[in-house]
């Protein structure tokens, strides 16, 4: 037990010492230590900051701008411009989702983009009710790239304080 507990309150380079055997103690010059860099890169938004209402449809594809923030690690997201770029070059996560009330003429359409190419599509539409859809996507992203949801010509949504429709991302890890 005293043992054990020498090697928990100890500081790290003391506890490695301690709770290897003296039979596997080593020389610490041969010892390396590797600095590591976290980086912390996370945002999540929602698209009303308050109220709630229609989007759309109007006759060009719209980006999305998400105001309401709830993290923004990193400040990589834009909430005026509903951009995020890339700070580091990595892979990255990204989510979105997509709500509207049934219209038999006009569906719910977003779709993720990458540097202005369309990557993903969330889409709904039925007659009666409501209509959702969600997708998430990994990506490789160069320091620079820009990642954000357009919303499709013709199409709409809905949003009130309920959050329905969200835009997040975080990076996975970095690249060389």
């Amino acid at each position: 037990d005293a043992y054990l507990t020498s090697c928990l309150t100890s500081p790290l380079w003391i506890s490695v010492a301690l709770c290897l055997p003296p039979s596997c103690w080593i020389s610490l010059k041969r010892i390396k230590i590797r600095t590591v860099t976290l980086h912390q890169i996370a945002f999540s938004a929602a698209l009303m900051e308050s109220g709630s209402g229609y989007i759309g449809p109007f006759t060009t594809e719209i980006t999305l701008t998400y105001r309401k923030v709830f993290t923004n690690i990193g400040n990589a997201y834009n909430p005026i411009t509903g951009i995020f770029t890339a700070p580091l070059k990595g892979a990255y996560m990204f989510s979105f989702s997509v709500y509207g009330h049934a219209n038999p003429s006009t569906p719910s359409t977003v779709s993720i983009v990458k540097n202005g190419e369309k990557v993903v599509v969330a889409h709904g539409h039925q007659d009666q009710y409501s209509v959702n859809s969600s997708k998430g996507v990994v990506l490789i992203l160069e320091v620079g790239d820009v990642v954000y949801v357009r919303l499709w010509s013709k199409r709409w949504i809905y949003d009130d304080q309920s959050n329905h429709i969200t835009f997040s991302g975080y990076l996975l890890f970095p690249l060389r």
